[in-house]
């Protein structure tokens, strides 16, 4: 097996995006669709598909690492297995807001992909939800959050999370921006959005890699099991600090700089879209 060192390098950029894009709301898929416009892997169409999903695999796990004890449903208790009534309760609203992306993704997720997988579309949901963020965080700011923590969510409000969760369907919205602004608009806190956003992942991600790697298959080349691999550990490493960042930004800022953050990289990505259509 002959590496391409420059592909590996490539590889590895495409972890970090996602290991830091996944969970700050500002577009995972989106983001690596753009790399790859301007710095275009050098793999089959096909594969490259599957692996901007499979990659987010490794994020999920740096979840699973960071909040294990929070996540496990059963534990030990003066010695004798016990179950977290919480918990469970907790994984229950989790697989009430997976129901709508799960039905809708399964219907409209390849024809999305395929007429939406697009840098123009993408500018348009970054400067979107971008703006988004700002207005809702003004208004939020004469408001009271009526929902502190996760254990306060009830089933609308975490069927509701989940409808909003669909709207990442289209590249460029970003799951966890679109999940947190549903979040904050039903007055969820941000802390509580962001932590409700972490474990709905876990099965969203599972979900959406399972059914990539069933489209594809199982019979990769060793360089393409070698990319994936690279691909997933670097998302899993940097994810782990990109959740502790978000976790504490949240604490003492709002959502608006990624807003504009938003708004100015969906500027970019618009104008240069424009100029090398000209071209």
């Amino acid at each position: 097996m002959v590496m391409d060192y420059a592909e590996i390098i490539k590889v590895i950029l495409i972890g970090i995006i996602e290991g830091i894009t996944e969970w700050l709301p500002i577009s995972s898929t989106g983001h690596m669709l753009l790399f790859d416009a301007f710095v275009p892997l050098s793999m089959s169409k096909e594969f490259k598909e599957m692996f901007f999903v499979v990659i987010q695999f490794g994020a999920i796990l740096a979840v699973v690492v960071m909040f294990w004890k929070r996540m496990l449903p059963v534990g030990f208790e003066a010695r004798k297995l016990r179950l977290k009534i919480n918990i469970i309760r907790m994984w229950v609203l989790v697989v009430i807001a997976c129901i709508p992306a799960a039905v809708l993704g399964l219907i409209f997720d390849d024809y999305l992909e395929a007429h939406f997988g697009n840098a123009l579309t993408i500018s348009i949901m970054l400067i979107l939800y971008g703006a988004a963020f700002i207005l809702i965080e003004k208004h939020n700011k004469k408001r009271v959050a009526r929902i502190n923590t996760i254990e306060k969510i009830d089933c609308k409000t975490a069927l509701i999370i989940g409808c909003f969760q669909v709207l990442s369907m289209i590249p460029g919205t970003s799951r966890s921006g679109a999940t947190i602004v549903g979040a904050l608009l039903i007055g969820v806190s941000r802390t509580a959005a962001a932590e409700f956003t972490f474990f709905l992942a876990i099965p969203t991600m599972l979900g959406a890699s399972l059914i990539k790697l069933l489209k594809f298959g199982l019979d990769f080349t060793a360089t393409e099991f070698v990319f994936l691999f690279i691909g997933m550990a670097v998302a899993f490493v940097v994810s782990l600090f990109a959740i502790k960042f978000l976790m504490d930004y949240v604490k003492k800022h709002d959502f608006k700089a990624f807003g504009w953050y938003r708004i100015l990289l969906g500027l970019i990505v618009l104008i240069v879209s424009c100029f090398f259509q000209t071209q």
